[in-house]
């Protein structure tokens, strides 16, 4: 199985993930898996997201509006 060697963390960095494997009941090098595993699931899909449609709404009128109008609490 393929692997990778991180070097030189800082010593914060290495203390929060022996810190957060504790807390998940994991080695430090699985807790690295995990987070690993985690940003692939999160990172965009292969070919990347499909377009995002929108649609433009026309609304009529130019009036003026207050704020009794919209709240109709005569700005309580």
């Amino acid at each position: 199985m393929p692997g990778i060697h991180v070097r030189d963390l800082t010593d914060e960095t290495m203390q929060a993930l022996k810190r957060r494997a504790t807390a998940h009941n994991r080695s430090v090098q699985g807790e690295v898996r995990a987070i690993l595993a985690a940003a692939v699931r999160a990172s965009p899909p292969e070919g990347g997201y499909p377009p995002i449609r929108l649609r433009h709404v026309e609304v009529g009128g130019d009036g003026r509006w207050t704020r009794d109008d919209i709240y109709g609490d005569d700005g309580r």
